[in-house]
This record gives C-alpha cells, sequence and structure tokens, in this order.
C-alpha cells in the first residue's frame, strides 16, 4: 500500500469535517473546501483522525489512495494556515498594481495587461515589483501564480521576466564575436 496512505490523517483543531456520500467538506477559519473522493477509496473518521485505504489491491487503487490522503491534507492546511506564492517582477519598467480583484500588469508590452483574480484567491501587491497569491485551495493559488508568470516568463540572457520568488534562472552567455 502507499506509504502517503498508510499515515493517518490528524485534523487540526477548528477543522469541521462532514462527509455526503463521496463529497468530503472541510471547514476551517480561512473557509471551506470539498473533495470528491475516487470510488477505489474508503475513508474512516475516528475522534478527528482520518484513515484512507484502497478498497482493492489493484495497482490503480493503492495509487488514488495515496492520492487522495495527500489532497485531505492539503484541505487541512488551506481552511487552518492557507498557501501563498511570491512572485517577482524583474525588469526595467515592469510593474503590478493590484485593484480588487484584478490585478494590472505593466510587462513591457504596447498594452497593459489585467489579470482577473478567481474567487478564493486574493492577490496582494507589497511593492511594485513583487506579487503575493493567497488562498486556501493549493491548486488555485498555484494555477494563479503561473498564469501571472506565463505572461512573461523568465528569458534565459538577461532574467527579465516575472518569476517565483524561490525560483532560480541560469543565465546564457551571449553570443560571442
Amino acid at each position: 500500500m502507499s506509504r502517503v496512505a498508510k499515515t493517518p490523517l490528524e485534523l487540526p483543531k477548528g477543522v469541521e469535517f462532514k462527509q455526503e456520500g463521496n463529497v468530503v467538506t472541510l471547514k476551517g477559519g480561512k473557509g471551506a473546501l470539498s473533495l470528491e473522493l475516487n470510488n477505489e477509496v474508503t475513508l474512516t473518521h475516528e475522534d478527528g483522525v482520518l484513515q484512507v485505504a484502497p478498497r482493492s489491491g489493484s495497482r490503480f487503487s493503492i495509487a488514488i489512495a495515496g492520492t487522495m490522503r495527500s489532497l485531505l491534507a492539503n484541505m487541512a492546511q488551506g481552511v487552518t494556515e492557507g498557501f501563498e506564492c511570491k512572485l517577482e517582477l524583474i525588469g526595467v519598467g515592469y510593474r503590478a498594481q493590484a485593484q480588487g480583484n484584478k490585478l494590472n500588469l505593466t510587462l513591457g508590452f504596447s498594452h497593459p495587461v489585467v489579470h482577473d483574480v478567481p474567487e478564493g484567491v486574493t492577490v496582494e501587491t507589497p511593492s511594485q515589483t513583487e506579487i503575493v497569491v493567497r488562498g486556501a485551495d493549493k491548486q488555485k493559488v498555484g494555477q494563479v501564480a503561473a498564469e501571472i508568470r506565463g505572461y512573461r516568463p523568465p528569458e534565459p540572457y538577461k532574467g527579465k521576466g516575472v518569476r517565483y520568488a524561490d525560483e532560480r534562472v541560469v543565465l546564457k552567455e551571449a553570443k560571442k564575436k
């Protein structure tokens, strides 16, 4: 069986667990998230501890049990602490400004780029060259950050563009004469 699925998941204090059929809902201080369990997985809840187990011994069932346990752990962390992703803008004149649920980016194009932020995710700009994406859903936070980075990924010669705060861009050597 999957090593991830074998470990029980202890729900943090303040997290409400609710299961209706195959749909699991977790509620916490940062919001509520729900997940539809795969039919190949069984879930047991005892005294604030969740245990995920495969229904059969097939490879898929064993693999999806670990995936479901990992998704539940991310949900539990998301509704208590939340997730965040930091982006940096590197380049002359590159700026970002958050206005409500829109993010205005100036990235060296002939036009400004306006990114609509989905519900459940907040975007902040502590400075003109920093963007902080926050939310309870890990997948949504990562997707929004990837979409923002996709407008102008870092180029390999000068390193200009939008990059993750912890990303290291290896610069290429310029063409020699």
